[in-house]
């Protein structure tokens, strides 16, 4: 399979680029700013996005947003217009984006994102995956998208292979905790990619 990876340096990225890579799959891979051999290019810029992703099977967005400020928002948001509209010029349908954990519910009816408490420094990045997420639920329709939310808590860990998946409410391990490694994070999006079952859809993944 050969995938293009918007974002393929970040923490969750360059874990995804050497699942894939390991798998046997051809990732191409895309910053900002070209480094570490990397293509440089603008994903809020559809024409890029398009010349791009031509020829590739699959693209993944791992884009984070700023992590303060209002413009969070509307910065990841531009990202997911460029690479919606990009991905249909070069007509390629399958999109899987790396999401976040706030549209995911604690209790029915209150998600991540709304819930108490939540640090003043965590919202704007929330909220930015949240409104990504709504603007590929209702605008992707002609797309094969997945949205992959992770738990609250990823970090670099173990690649143990296990994993569980949900749909929009949160999973917790035995101990109240809700966590997975980057590296399995990986291993179940490589694993979607390869499946292609759970499509037009958000999916959750944890230990």
């Amino acid at each position: 399979m050969r995938i293009l990876l918007i974002g393929a340096t970040g923490m969750i990225g360059s874990r995804i680029a050497a699942e894939a890579g390991e798998r046997g799959h051809e990732v191409t891979g895309v910053t900002r700013n070209g480094k570490d051999g990397t293509l440089a290019a603008d994903a809020s810029d559809a024409d890029t996005v398009a010349r791009l992703a031509a020829g590739h099977d699959a693209v993944v967005l791992a884009v984070s947003p700023p992590r303060g400020g209002i413009e969070a928002t509307e910065s990841l948001l531009e990202v997911g217009r460029g690479v919606l509209d990009g991905v249909r010029r070069a007509g390629v349908r399958r999109l899987v984006v790396v999401g976040g954990a706030g549209i995911l519910e604690v209790s029915p009816g209150v998600r991540v994102v709304d819930t108490p408490g939540l640090p003043e420094d965590a919202l704007p990045p929330v909220r930015a995956q949240v409104a990504l997420f709504e603007l590929v639920r209702d605008d992707a329709d002609d797309l094969e998208w997945t949205y992959l939310s992770p738990p609250v808590v990823i970090t670099p860990g173990e690649r143990t292979g296990a994993y569980r998946t949900g749909d929009h409410q949160l999973l917790s391990d035995g101990e109240g905790n809700s966590h997975i490694s980057t590296e399995d994070y990986a291993v179940a999006l490589v694993d979607e990619l390869q499946r292609g079952e759970l499509t037009r859809r958000p999916v959750h993944v944890a230990y």
